[in-house]
């Protein structure tokens, strides 16, 4: 399982790729983000799963630990 710090910085940032469009209102910010959580987190569209969406869109380009260290990267962005 992917090892996140619940720090809320990707779900504030959604505005950095077309994919999550849906998810805000123009500003960035997931409209389901409640402080550093996810409002619908049980529900929450398959794009916000790391895990599952490895399973679904990129097993076969990647290893896991390949995906796991872009999406570490990516959260390492966010954070500075």
């Amino acid at each position: 399982m992917f090892p996140c710090t619940q720090c809320g910085k990707c779900c504030r940032n959604l505005n950095r790729s077309p994919i999550y469009a849906d998810l805000h209102n123009g500003d960035g910010v997931c409209k389901y983000l409640k402080g550093n959580l996810c409002s619908i987190y049980r529900d929450r569209p398959i794009i916000c799963r790391v895990d599952d969406a490895y399973e679904a869109f990129f097993k076969d380009h990647m290893t896991l630990e390949e995906y796991y260290e872009l999406n570490k990267k990516a959260c390492e962005q966010l954070n500075k």
